[in-house]
Parts: structure tokens; sequence; C-alpha cells
């Protein structure tokens, strides 16, 4: 079971939300690679940055920060991002800077084509980011809420032959208050792929339930709020999950 460390980027730091409101931030670190670093260094293979203000703009907003933590650690441990990608070229600019995968989110409900052409232009790089609440599909930095069904849409992306799923339940993110593991069960079951989950990780409890489910196809969890409030010692929930899992 991979924990993945988030690091939310808003004007060129990093800093956690709570419910995905811009004005509800509370700032971590001013250093985004000196932040990449201190978690390797505790044991993380793979990193997961977003940049906030790009999710809100439709367009990169923190790449200034984003290329320094590649630099640093792209070389070291996989790094994902997700926020503001809508267009072959930012991917291709990202993947080329160092980057291992590109999460689509909403560009992949609101503009499926786009999301195939890019498991065509860019095979094995491509996750796509579903949000969901009561198992529907939540979309523009979760302002919206439609009436698309996360399981069809997961099998749907997953023909068009996206890498793995991040499914995040957007009404427990921020909340520490326990994964959905239900709801992400339901989704790695209908699927061949990897779901990651996300959204709600709280503690120790939360890592030890995953890894009983990892086997139906949960290939590991995005770790925020929890490991930077101190509910959770990462270095510690990834060492327990490795000696859960192997």
């Amino acid at each position: 079971m991979l924990l993945i460390p988030a690091i939310d980027l808003k004007d060129g730091h990093c800093v956690r939300l709570k419910q995905g409101d811009m004005d509800q931030s509370t700032t971590f670190g001013e250093d985004p690679p000196v932040m990449a670093r201190s978690w390797v260094t505790k044991g993380a293979r793979r990193l997961h940055l977003v940049d906030l203000n790009g999710a809100f703009a439709g367009h990169p907003k923190n790449e200034v920060a984003i290329r320094r933590i590649l630099k640093d650690v792209g070389s070291e441990v996989d790094v994902q991002l997700g926020g503001g990608i809508r267009d072959l070229d930012t991917i291709e600019r990202y993947l080329d800077a160092g980057l291992r995968y590109v999460i689509i989110g909403t560009a992949a409900v609101k503009n499926p084509g786009f999301l195939q052409d890019a498991c065509t232009a860019f095979g094995g790089h491509i996750i796509v980011g579903l949000d969901a609440k009561d198992g529907k599909i939540a979309t523009d930095g979760w302002s919206k809420l439609t009436r698309h069904d996360v399981v069809d849409l997961g099998k749907k992306f997953e023909d068009y032959g996206v890498e793995s799923i991040i499914y995040t339940d957007i009404g427990r993110d921020g909340m520490l208050s326990g994964i959905n593991i239900e709801a992400t069960v339901k989704l790695a079951q209908a699927l061949t792929i990897p779901v990651i989950a996300s959204g709600g990780l709280s503690n120790m409890a939360d890592i030890e339930a995953l890894c009983e489910v990892e086997s139906e196809g949960i290939e590991g969890v995005i770790c925020g709020r929890a490991i930077y409030s101190g509910d959770l010692d990462f270095a510690a929930a990834q060492a327990r999950a490795d000696e859960l899992n192997g």
C-alpha cells in the first residue's frame, strides 16, 4: 500500500484546505521543495501535488514551485500532479520536466475527448481524479454536483486506458473523519485498474482498514491533513502498511 503525501500549492506555498474552500486554508510550509524532501526522507515512494490556484483558474498557476519539487526529488520518487491540466501541451511540458503522472479531474468529466486524446498520446501517465459525494461526481473544485455515477464513469475511463483512478469522497476531505472504505472498495471491485483512496484519512486505524481491502484493487491512499496536523505519523504508517502487506 502506497501512502502518498499530498502537497497542496497555493500562491507558491504549501497549504491545506478545509472542504475544498480556498478561503479556509492553513499554510504548512513556505518552501515546497523542502516539504517534498521531508516526506521522501520519511519514506514516501510517491508524492501527490495539487495546483490549487490552477484547479480554479483552469490552467497552471504554480508551475515554478512544481518544477522546483521535480528538480529536487523527481529522480528519486514518482510525482503525480493535478489541478488546471486542461490541454495536451500542458501535459507534455510537465512530463518533460520529470513528472510521472498527470491527474485529470474536471476536464475528464466535462471533456472526455480530451481524456481519450491524453491517454492515446501519453499512455501510462494519465490518472483520473474522481471527486464524489453519495456516489455522484462533483466538478469544478467541488462547486458543482453532477448526476454522473462514479462506477459508470470509472468503467468508461478505464476503457480509455487511464492508469488508475483517485477516488475522493468530498464529504470527508480535510475533515479527519475517516476514509469512506465502502465506497472506495465498491469502485475498485468494479474496475480492473487500481484505485487510490482519498479524503478523510485520519489515523492508523484507517491505514489498517485499507490494508485489509488492498487486494480488492486499492493501490494506495492520499495523505493530507492528518500527516500535517500530527494525527498520523507518516513514517510509522508507511512502515505499518509495509509490515501488513509487504
